[in-house]
């Protein structure tokens, strides 16, 4: 019995250290969660493309890491304070439940200590590596999605999503400021078109959502108005981006006919979605808004390619 006892109680601790990998790894994972991966994700798809326009070409590898890595952890940052912040509101969301501080597996003290060092992390490489103007830019944009969009304007007014997407919209000026330190139209242009893109992307996620938003008291778009006008007002802004879109190949001197087509071919393809949404709407059917969701994620990620590539090509 006694050798018997001896054997689990080596067992054990063999397993321990497993069981401290695993944890440490979950935490690890947590901590990565409340950056939202996948939307820091979609933010950089855009940062590359507008530096690659501003250099007309490749930039050097050590400007394109740093200002990626920069860029990703004021993202991140950004949204560490939202999740932060939101973490009352996230507990009464199916969808939002499970995260990290919801779920007890991170405190909100060390949430809070988390994006505050992804942001000074941020800025200083951003100051140190590439330019003075990306790096107000980059500063700008954490504190306009964590105090003006999530603090203020979240909870108060159906208009937030149109606030929010500025910042969303902002890596293509930090990365066209790293490679310039100024700022240009065509960059200008670029921002328009990831700043209108941003509303029917995230009305069909809000519409998809709507009920966990009612149920946390946000006034989402999707909550406070019809289908119909969400779908007629996605409608609206998807047409704008594929303006934005003509508008910034016509006056990007490093675009040329490739990008017209391209670029023309996918806004359409956005723009005919969104008119499919809304038709589905106002037949009383099963209107399906995550296809317009998927389908804006692959037009801004082939948008940022076909840009790459007419500026490589």
């Amino acid at each position: 019995m006694r050798a018997r006892g001896r054997g689990h109680q080596v067992t054990a601790l063999a397993e321990r250290p497993a069981v401290s990998a695993r944890r440490l790894s979950g935490l690890v994972g947590a901590y990565v969660a409340l950056t939202k991966p996948k939307l820091v994700e979609l933010l950089l798809v855009t940062t590359l493309p507008a530096m690659m326009m501003a250099a007309d070409g490749w930039p050097s590898w050590r400007l394109v890491g740093a200002t990626m890595v920069g860029g990703m952890f004021a993202a991140g940052a950004a949204n560490t304070f939202n999740c932060w912040y939101d973490r009352d509101i996230d507990r009464l969301m199916s969808r939002t439940a499970n995260r990290p501080i919801p779920s007890g597996v991170v405190s909100p003290r060390a949430a809070l200590v988390f994006g505050l060092v992804l942001a000074a992390a941020s800025l200083t490489l951003l100051w140190v590596a590439t330019t003075p103007l990306a790096t107000a830019l980059a500063a700008v944009a954490i504190l306009a999605y964590s105090v003006v969009y999530t603090m203020v304007l979240k909870r108060r007014t159906r208009h937030n999503t149109v606030f929010g997407a500025f910042p969303g919209a902002a890596p293509v000026l930090i990365g066209w400021a790293a490679v310039t330190g100024s700022l240009d139209w065509p960059a200008l242009a670029f921002f328009a078109v990831v700043f209108c893109w941003q509303m029917p992307h995230f009305w069909a996620l809000a519409s998809r959502f709507r009920e966990d938003y009612a149920r946390a008291g946000v006034p989402m778009l999707s909550v406070v108005a019809g289908p119909e006008s969400v779908g007629r007002q996605s409608v609206a802004w998807a047409w704008a981006t594929l303006g934005a879109t003509l508008l910034m190949g016509s006056i990007t001197p490093v675009l040329d006919w490739a990008f017209a087509i391209g670029g023309g071919l996918l806004g359409a393809w956005y723009v005919a979605e969104s008119h499919q949404w809304l038709d589905r709407i106002r037949a009383g059917v099963p209107d399906r808004p995550m296809k317009l969701f998927s389908v804006s994620i692959t037009h801004m990620t082939l948008l940022s390619i076909a840009i790459a590539i007419d500026v490589l090509v």
